[in-house]
């Protein structure tokens, strides 16, 4: 699937575009199969998220333990749409995540934006959320807030996972307005989704979710982030420790075993998984 201008437009303007049916359905079961490994042995990056009811289970990194992760966020195509949306010559892996909200799930997943908690400077971050299931307003569709990629600042970061680090107050980010309150001054945009459909959302793009109270019906969600040619590695301030790049210095080009070059030049480069993937798959501290 080529990415149109008017998609193009839309994500530069708005923040956020679906795309429907961008992931060919042959990727479902293999990421499907990938999830359920996951599940059962999450490793040491996991961060299953605060719940009442239910499981709300989060990954990261997923890509240097499933070999079927590896292959989608290099061979599915993503990196040229991410090219294409970004309007990039170079594109990097940054990383991949899970979000499975099972049936039953009462957490909402609070109003937040990426960008301030990943070691990066620079605008061109872009993230694609595929849905593995039928998503709705039922159980949990992710609602996006037309243009805030557009607004000034950073916005300070609150960890809403039962084994991420927390993130103090820092005074170069300003706080998340309420979005619930003042739902009329916004635009809200939000999508049913297929499996295989996919949100394309900018890394500053204030979004959220609501809880999965549909009975017997998962919401699996994928997410993959790509990062253009202005973006470079940044560590002054708290970060994911997940993302951590021994390899690099700040201030450095992504260009590494970790955030791998996938497309370059109008051209999706080989697949490189690290030779020692572990010295990555560090468990925050």
């Amino acid at each position: 699937m080529n990415i149109t201008p008017k998609q193009a437009e839309a994500y530069r303007n708005d923040g956020a575009v679906c795309l429907r049916g961008l992931v060919d359905p042959g990727w479902l079961p293999r990421l499907a199969q990938a999830i359920e490994r996951d599940m059962a042995d999450p490793g040491p990056l996991f961060h299953n998220y605060e719940v009442k009811n239910g499981r709300f289970h989060g990954n990261s990194v997923c890509w240097l333990r499933h070999p079927e992760f590896a292959d989608y966020v290099f061979d599915s195509g993503l990196p040229a749409a991410a090219a294409a949306l970004l309007g990039a010559r170079k594109v990097n892996l940054l990383y991949d995540q899970l979000f499975i909200k099972e049936p039953g799930t009462d957490a909402k997943t609070p109003w937040h934006h990426d960008h301030c908690v990943w070691p990066l400077r620079g605008r061109q971050v872009i993230s694609f959320w595929l849905a593995l299931d039928r998503v709705d307003a039922s159980n949990g569709r992710v609602e996006f807030v037309r243009g805030s990629h557009l607004w000034d600042g950073l916005f300070q970061p609150h960890s809403f996972s039962k084994s991420a680090i927390s993130y103090p107050l820092d005074p170069r980010f300003r706080p998340m307005p309420d979005i619930d309150a003042a739902r009329a001054e916004h635009t809200i945009l939000t999508w049913d989704l297929e499996p295989g459909d996919v949100v394309a959302f900018s890394s500053r793009t204030v979004h959220g979710a609501g809880p999965n109270l549909a009975g017997g019906r998962r919401r699996r969600g994928y997410t993959v982030r790509y990062c253009g040619d202005d973006v470079a590695y940044d560590t002054s301030y708290r970060f994911m420790p997940a993302l951590n790049n021994p390899d690099l210095a700040p201030g450095d080009p992504l260009d590494s075993d970790l955030y791998p070059v996938v497309w370059r030049d109008g051209h999706a480069q080989p697949k490189a998984v690290p030779a020692n993937p572990a010295r990555f798959l560090v468990p925050p501290r």
